[in-house]
């Protein structure tokens, strides 16, 4: 369903919205996923994520945050 670098890009921005508890933007990904991309990659792998029900962006400047569909999903993987 999800290749390698998107359920990377997906277990970090879980991790750091529940250390955070904020929505988490690519920068954040970028800095804290291991992986090296640019955030432009970050973003499209996201807006994916989104498409799939995986994540959602609150307003259309914030980051994403996780859906019930996408904690399921991390939670299944662990």
């Amino acid at each position: 369903m999800l290749n390698e670098r998107a359920q990377i890009l997906l277990k970090t921005l879980i991790e750091r919205y529940i250390h955070e508890g904020q929505p988490v933007g690519s920068r954040t990904l970028s800095k804290f996923s291991g992986l090296d991309l640019s955030s432009a990659t970050i973003r499209n792998v996201m807006a994916d994520l989104e498409e799939m029900g995986l994540v959602a962006s609150p307003h259309t400047s914030a980051g994403r945050v996780p859906t019930v569909q996408g904690y399921r999903f991390f939670v299944d993987t662990l």
